[in-house]
């Protein structure tokens, strides 16, 4: 008889996503691949063996009786490192103030952005640590996560930096992205600041990020300056992903499949003609309901019709001060009760599409031999529980690389 270290067994529902190596599209997202009454065996941090029933001599079993074993959550979208939390915008929200009301009033992206600019290496070590630890109780084991509240070289860099520290140190697997071009700094012009993030910024960051983000929007940067931004990305090794068309459809969804990105995310006002070219071009589309929820918008992205149109969406927080959502179970109840996403959708989305979204379904996202052993066991008999259940955390055990943590 063979040893494992960890066998799980007798799942409800074993939901292993199996079968694909490309981004799910249509029925696809559907076909969760469950095995009821399922085990897996964990050894060296990988998964070994994938079955009904599975005969191991294993260190450690778990017995999942009337529980759910499954993929741990990805999420491929966050601003993980930031200090200057916005609470107070609450309140100006709830009495009708825009997003430009509450910037000219001091608060907004540029709060944020001087606060981070101050704050030492070590407190946001401290408060990212935080953030990722509530992520990881709730079943996230890997997760993308963005700089762009520097604005400035020295900042971008250090934000940087605490994510390849925060990758070193927790148990979540960090993947870290570029963001230099998240707004732009009130003491420079949009170009000039275009040139600064293209001529001194990227040349230092070599290590430090695997992808280039852009917020590509109106009275922000422009598809010409995106374009740019993103062509000079690539030189440095750096792939591209884009916001698009959040507040308008200014072409980002476009733009996203000219340049070849991996991902394309917020969409909430893309034309269907940026949707069909990004599927020519196998561009996965994240989409962020916690958005629009944390804004109070009574619009969210059409994923029911995304989907039906072929495709491929993932799932993610958007974890921001202005969105700070740290559960990516919340994130799956939004998508299904105001996007029109089913429950199966919305847990492949929210896992193997998640991490196609960020390069890491070879890796990550399903539960299949040879792949890392990044499960999660949820205390309820069916993944349909995860939107049905609101507002607790049906998370009971996370393993990362093998490892209950």
């Amino acid at each position: 008889m063979e040893t494992c270290d960890i066998l799980l067994k007798n799942a409800n529902e074993l939901i292993t996503l199996k079968g694909l190596n490309k981004p799910r599209t249509k029925n696809e997202m559907n076909d969760l691949s469950i095995i009821k009454g399922g085990s897996v065996a964990i050894k060296n941090g990988k998964i070994v063996d994938v079955g009904k029933k599975l005969n191991y001599k294993a260190n450690k079993t778990i017995d999942a009786t009337g529980k759910i074993v499954m993929p741990g959550f990805v999420d491929p979208h966050t601003h993980l490192v930031f200090v200057g939390s916005r609470e107070f915008e609450l309140d100006m929200k709830l009495k009708g103030y825009s997003y430009m009301d509450i910037l000219k009033k001091g608060g907004g992206i540029f709060y944020t952005v001087n606060e981070t600019r101050k704050a030492s290496e070590k407190s946001l070590f401290e408060q990212s640590t935080t953030r990722l630890n509530n992520m990881l109780i709730h079943g996230t084991t890997t997760c993308e996560a963005k700089s762009g509240y520097g604005l400035n070289t020295e900042t971008e860099l250090k934000i940087l930096k605490v994510n390849k520290r925060l990758n070193d140190n927790h148990p979540i697997d960090i993947v870290s992205t570029f963001l230099g071009a998240h707004a732009i700094p009130k003491e420079h012009s949009a170009n000039d600041y275009v040139d600064i993030v293209i001529d001194e910024m990227m040349p230092k960051i070599k290590g430090l990020a695997n992808f280039c983000d852009v917020f590509c929007e109106k009275d922000v940067f422009t598809v010409a300056q995106s374009k740019k931004i993103l062509e000079a990305g690539k030189k440095h090794g750096l792939t591209p992903k884009i916001h698009a068309d959040e507040i308008v459809d200014t072409g980002g969804a476009s733009l996203a499949a000219e340049v070849g990105a991996i991902s394309a995310d917020h969409l909430l006002r893309s034309s269907e003609k940026g949707l069909k070219q990004m599927i020519k071009n196998d561009v996965v589309g994240v989409l962020l309901p916690g958005t629009p929820f944390a804004l109070m918008m009574k619009e969210y992205a059409n994923a029911r019709n995304m989907i039906d149109m072929g495709l491929p969406v993932a799932l993610a927080s958007d974890l921001n001060p202005n969105c700070w959502i740290e559960n990516m179970q919340f994130i799956i109840q939004l998508a299904c009760y105001n996007m029109g996403m089913t429950p199966a959708e919305a847990v492949t989305a929210s896992t193997f599409n998640a991490a196609c979204a960020i390069g890491l379904n070879d890796r990550i996202g399903s539960l299949e031999k040879g792949k890392q052993a990044d499960l999660i066991v949820l205390d309820c008999p069916s993944y349909l529980f995860i939107p049905y259940r609101v507002g607790i955390n049906l998370v009971k055990i996370v393993i990362k690389k093998g490892t209950i943590v």
